[in-house]
């Protein structure tokens, strides 16, 4: 093991304590250890004076996280300590943006004890992603139905797209079509038909392709309903 993690595997959380306690004093505040059961309190003004809960950890966990959420309505800012690592959790933008979602501030505490402030205590409301809230609605909308359990794990996920490609291929069944038949059923048949992704089409001549046994052991795998029904989900 390296000297830097035998070293840092020897620390205890006491030790972030003195190095969060002053960086917190010199914002005004007076600090005190294991208030309640919380790693530090630190209070800063006159009645009613603000009110700051530390946590400390070595590391970051999901029970550092929940402690701290159980901290929130006692206090005005809640700030989270943690063992600093040139590489480690912290450093995780993930890690950062969850603090910045909660409103926690996060604090890196070196093992000489230099505190780095990754993420202040504020409000934050995340930036809308336009792009990905459209494709969100676009696929919900155009699913048939509700064909996929929440929570489905290692195996594929009925999309719209493939959806429409069992549309396609049940309209193959009975034998080769021009893809101008299919469109009143499928109006991009010709694109999915060309793309072939799940290789359940055979291309016989410039727009008709017929079925493959892959596409007719899709279609025995997810039975596509009439077309009445699929209109009235």
């Amino acid at each position: 093991m390296p000297r830097e993690q035998r070293s840092d595997s020897r620390r205890r959380e006491t030790s972030l304590y003195g190095p969060v306690k002053r960086y917190l004093e010199t914002l005004g505040f007076t600090v005190k250890g294991e208030v309640c059961g919380c790693d530090l309190v630190a209070l800063r003004g006159d009645e009613p004076p603000m009110v700051v809960i530390g946590e400390l950890k070595l590391s970051f966990s999901l029970d550092l996280v929940l402690q701290a959420v159980d901290r929130t309505a006692a206090c005005d800012e809640v700030w989270l300590a943690v063992g600093g690592a040139v590489r480690g959790r912290i450093r995780d933008p993930r890690v950062r943006k969850l603090c910045c979602l909660l409103g926690f501030g996060l604090l890196g505490v070196s093992p000489t004890g230099a505190v780095e402030i990754l993420i202040e205590p504020r409000p934050w409301r995340p930036r809308r992603d336009n792009k990905r809230r459209a494709r969100l609605v676009n696929e919900h909308r155009r699913r048939i139905g509700d064909p996929a359990l929440g929570g489905t794990t290692q195996q594929p996920i009925m999309t719209a797209y493939r959806q429409q490609a069992l549309a396609c291929a049940a309209s193959l069944v009975g034998g080769p079509r021009r893809t101008a038949d299919l469109r009143p059923i499928v109006p991009n048949a010709a694109s999915i038909l060309l793309r072939n992704v799940y290789g359940w089409f055979t291309r016989i001549e410039r727009g008709v392709y017929e079925l493959t046994p892959e596409g007719g052991a899709a279609l025995a795998r997810w039975p596509v309903p009439d077309s009445d029904d699929r209109t009235s989900t």
